[in-house]
């Protein structure tokens, strides 16, 4: 099971964390929500969790929690910006399909059937 960070999505989140003035990582995971069943979420991590799997790349430390990283292993996760907005987004290989408006996704069988969501 893995995570990759592009350089882009670790330099942010080295950003995020040195201007909160503490953390160890970014927490990321999935919740019920929208249209489409599941949406990421995105929280600092202060402590690494017993159930916890932190993936490091360029600098910068990734934690997800056990019950998330069905749904999200193998993604790389990437920090875009544009004229209006900055975001994370995820390239990840389990969506089956989006909302219209982009905010929620579903998942493939395999990866619904692997893993319970975190509604935390």
């Amino acid at each position: 099971m893995a995570i990759t960070l592009t350089e882009k999505a670790a330099a942010q989140i080295q950003k995020s964390l040195a201007k909160r003035g503490r953390g160890v990582a970014l927490r990321v995971g999935v919740k019920h929500v929208g249209c489409a069943g599941l949406a990421y979420t995105y929280d600092y991590a202060d402590e690494i969790k017993p159930d916890d799997h932190v993936f490091e790349a360029h600098g910068a430390r990734l934690v997800v929690s056990a019950m998330s990283l069905p749904f999200i292993d193998g993604s790389a996760l990437d920090f875009s910006t544009d004229k209006f907005k900055q975001e994370f987004k995820f390239t990840n290989p389990n969506v089956a399909g989006q909302c219209g408006c982009g905010e929620s996704f579903s998942v493939k069988p395999a990866a619904a059937e692997a893993g319970a969501v975190n509604n935390t």
